[in-house]
């Protein structure tokens, strides 16, 4: 059988040219045209005034922490329904994590719960270096209310727009809502460089900062001169111009995502113990991943027992993203409530999502799944 994938690359066919324009020119390390035209183009496309792209999704929440003044033993407030990826950040930079919980309506952070935590710490006079808000499977979190708290105790908001770019919010797009923000590129994103990230950034200074301290903080000079303790996470620029192709046909990668999220709809979202997972009416979600809950009691078969079923005939699935918080290297962490990602965690499951995915796709894993019912 075929095997259908959860979230594979989808290439357009016009990254052969960008990436033979590329080869030719010469230009295939790190820094080139490819890669100055793509911090344009996706800062454009992000509505800020700037963004430096760089080696993974990862390394551009690392200097965003960074550039947010975030130093060792700071606390970052995190949401903890998320991967791994948003809170090894927050350890890079030598902080701790502090999880917070998601709410039921939009799987993002509890605003609430986050106002109550930054109240609690002001009072005892340590309050975060900044929050890292997750824009979960595609949909921005509730940031008018995220904000709002941020602001009043004037903590920095981080935006992990990684699984979110192309969605909005409140007509602002992704990558837009933060004080700062990481997208991903990685292969399995709605648009990837194979691998690759970028940090958008409200000013040139800040971009320049993040592209000084990504290439190994090297001082102007001759010779190999460094005050500043660096990195190497610059993109490529054969990457870029991979990245370029891909984000010149992001709009239609959401709208084959959301196609896919509806054709789910209408056929599992009326079965018995079924639950979809829930678009806020603030935004547009990109619809990265389908995700749905299963009710074992009403549908007759758990999460696990419906991927197992499924991998059987060859269409991947996952769980939801285990909690940061019920994470071995995580357990000692504090954690601002939990009982909604536990759940999410324990019923919840994400569907092949892929923008190239056929209607015969779509079908042949809708029946799948319903064959698994009691």
């Amino acid at each position: 059988m075929k095997k259908i994938y959860l979230s594979p690359p989808h290439l357009s066919g016009n990254e052969i040219h960008m990436l033979t324009d590329a080869v030719t020119s010469n230009w295939i390390a790190p820094l080139g045209p490819h890669v100055d035209a793509f911090e344009q183009e996706l800062a454009l496309e992000c509505a800020m005034g700037s963004a430096a792209v760089l080696s993974s999704g990862t390394a551009a929440l690392h200097l965003g922490l960074i550039l947010l003044g975030v130093e060792r033993g700071d606390e970052v407030y995190c949401s903890s329904l998320t991967f791994a990826a948003s809170a090894n950040a927050i350890v890079y930079a030598g902080a701790q994590p502090v999880f917070i919980d998601a709410d039921a309506e939009t799987w993002n952070m509890c605003p609430d719960l986050l106002a109550e935590a930054l109240q609690y710490a002001a009072a005892r006079g340590k309050l975060p270096k900044a929050v890292m808000v997750v824009d979960l499977y595609g949909q921005c979190a509730d940031y008018d209310k995220l904000q709002r708290v941020c602001q009043q105790y004037e903590v920095p908001i981080l935006e992990d727009a990684a699984e979110s770019l192309g969605g909005s919010y409140r007509g602002r797009p992704a990558g837009s809502l933060g004080d700062l923000a990481a997208v991903s590129f990685n292969g399995n994103k709605i648009i990837t460089c194979s691998g690759g990230g970028g940090l958008l950034c409200k000013t040139e200074e800040q971009a320049s900062r993040a592209r000084f301290l990504a290439s190994q903080a090297r001082d102007p000079a001759p010779h190999y001169e460094h005050s500043n303790l660096g990195y190497n996470y610059r993109l490529s620029n054969l990457l870029a111009a991979v990245g370029r192709a891909q984000l010149a046909v992001l709009g239609e990668r959401v709208a084959a995502r959301r196609l896919n999220r509806e054709h789910y709809t209408l056929g599992l979202g009326s079965a018995p113990g079924i639950e979809m997972a829930p678009e806020a009416d603030y935004g547009h979600s990109n619809a990265w991943l389908s995700c749905l809950l299963i009710d074992e009691d009403q549908f007759g078969a758990t999460p696990e027992r419906v991927r197992v079923a499924l991998e059987a005939e060859a269409i991947e699935t996952r769980p939801v993203w285990k909690p940061m918080h019920q994470q071995p290297y995580y357990k000692d962490c504090r954690m601002i409530g939990g009982s909604v990602s536990d759940d999410l965690f324990a019923r919840g499951l994400c569907l092949p999502s892929g923008s190239s995915l056929s209607r015969e796709d779509r079908e042949r894993v809708i029946a799948a799944f319903l064959a698994c019912a009691r």
